[in-house]
């Protein structure tokens, strides 16, 4: 799906026929409070209509002195990326949020939040750190539940599935309820992470992460982890852990 903010030749130094403006977003991002312009440069080699951008970079242009920041970032290939501009450290500059879809069956995002403060940029976060600090263990337990722990944060969630059905269910499990084998699943790398207002921070915006729960294959979903961080000075921590499911029908009429 192509992204809502009109496709542009890059505006600055050109590297191929192929550069693209990705989004733009204008706000005070250094805090001098004169309104600076940040935008997302990729190269696109399907052409102006290609949904699929390589070689991602994010420009701040400072709308005062007109000088330019070019910031490469790491993983810097994917779909639909796009620019979000808010406060997630109580202070008086927009912090620059870049989120890319990374493709796949996955369904796999790529995360940065910048802060901008004096011209300096500071990384406040990254998903690929996120995830290899957050790890999760998913285990079949007998009885037709599935526990997910994060021994990280020291909390444990109980999934059922007794309402999966007999197909499913044989597979795994004997008649009596007890496993047949080991089985293991697994909490997949970042999905989305979704700036909100809560309760626990309204000075400022949180982090909502989400990632998804699979089974023993990546076509079965069994839930979805959603960790609210919030900004503490000089990281982000979770405030609230929890397991969303999805959901049955109804076995009787209410």
């Amino acid at each position: 799906m192509n992204s809502s903010f009109p496709t542009q030749k890059y505006p600055y130094v050109r590297h191929s026929k192929e550069d693209y403006m990705l989004d733009m977003k204008r706000g005070d991002v250094n805090g001098d409070g004169i309104p600076d312009h940040v935008y997302l440069f990729g190269n696109k080699p399907d052409g102006p209509s290609g949904i699929f951008a390589q070689n991602i970079t994010l420009v701040i242009l400072d709308g005062y002195s007109q000088q330019h920041t070019v910031v490469p970032l790491q993983n810097n290939a994917g779909y639909n990326a796009s620019l979000f501009l808010g406060n997630f450290d109580p202070n008086k500059a927009s912090d620059i949020l870049v989120s890319i879809d990374a493709g796949g069956s996955g369904g796999y995002g790529i995360f940065y939040l910048y802060s901008f403060v004096h011209n300096e940029l500071r990384l406040m976060f990254d998903s690929e750190q996120y995830n290899q600090a957050h790890p999760f263990r998913v285990q079949y337990e007998n009885n037709y539940k599935v526990s997910v722990a994060s021994p990280e944060l020291d909390i444990l969630f109980i999934i059922d599935l007794s309402s999966r059905g007999y197909n499913y269910l044989s597979t795994y499990y004997n008649e009596d309820g007890t496993l047949k084998n080991p089985v293991q699943g697994e909490v997949l790398a970042l999905a989305a992470l979704n700036p909100i207002v809560s309760n626990e921070n309204r000075g400022a915006f949180s982090l909502l992460a989400l990632q998804r729960i699979i089974g023993p294959t990546n076509a079965d979903t069994l839930g979805y982890v959603e960790n609210l961080l919030t900004w503490n000075g000089d990281a982000f921590l979770s405030s609230r852990l929890t397991v969303a499911i999805l959901g049955s029908k109804l076995i009787s009429p209410f």
